[in-house]
């Protein structure tokens, strides 16, 4: 082989053998326990059928109000659009900043640490990433099994996407289907419930999310899903539109 051909060869082998590296190296942040939990719970919601997913799109009502939103399984984007009484809330991020379109017309863009970190988890655990091990950077710490309070056990994972926060996910041993995310990071602890699992397309997925922080002044709030489908999204609608970047 000339050492032209050698060079050319090269070249064509190292984008290949970069994605590997980085795929083994994001990984690696995943303890070994914490990656037999998660097989078996990517088996329990769909197994392989989950790297057939190439866009999410999902309407329903959250809190009582009428959504539609859009996330990216494949790199971070979400977009996601609220009918509020006063008008039309649009939020969205594109993996690097985080923008809003309020009724009124006021537009914020703002890529300050917080606010990115708040939008990248939500990105990250809404669309299932932890799924992604190769694909989406993350770093998970099993923490062993836990009981409810009805006496269920569970697996209780620690993970946190890289740029984002932390959250405990409680994996019900029985079924291995996500039950429960914990958020430790306020005040008080959030808790996110996960029910009514549904079947769509080659997954199953929660059709019913509540959140509450266990105080009794504040309201739960529930988001439904009523119709979900996964076509991919048009990147561009993850990004604040130009004309709305320049006012």
């Amino acid at each position: 082989m000339t050492s032209r051909l050698k060079s050319l060869v090269l070249a064509l082998a190292l984008p290949v053998l970069t994605a590997v590296a980085a795929t083994h190296a994001h990984a690696e942040r995943y303890s070994p326990a914490a990656l037999a939990v998660l097989a078996q719970a990517r088996a329990a919601s769909g197994g392989a059928g989950w790297n057939l997913l190439r866009g999410w799109h999902e309407t329903g009502q959250d809190g009582g109000l009428r959504y539609e939103a859009w996330l990216d399984p494949v790199r971070y984007g979400m977009r996601v659009e609220t009918h509020e009484p006063a008008g039309l809330h649009i939020h969205g991020f594109n993996g690097g900043g985080d923008w809003q379109i309020y009724p009124d017309g006021r537009v914020t863009g703002v890529d300050d640490r917080p606010t990115v970190a708040a939008a990248r988890t939500e990105a990250f655990f809404r669309v299932h990433a932890y799924f992604y091990t190769g694909r989406f950077d993350a770093k998970a710490e099993a923490l062993g099994v836990r009981r409810g309070p009805a006496g269920a056990a569970f697996d209780v994972l620690r993970i946190q996407p890289v740029g984002g926060r932390p959250r405990e996910l409680w994996f019900d041993r029985r079924t291995h289907l996500l039950a429960r995310m914990v958020d430790r990071t306020g005040p008080r602890p959030m808790t996110v419930s996960y029910s009514d699992y549904r079947k769509v397309g080659p997954v199953r997925v929660p059709f019913r999310i509540r959140s509450e922080d266990g105080d009794p002044a504040h309201a739960e709030r529930e988001r439904v899903i009523e119709a979900l489908s996964f076509t991919p999204a048009d990147r561009t609608m993850f990004s604040l539109p130009r004309q709305r970047a320049a006012q």
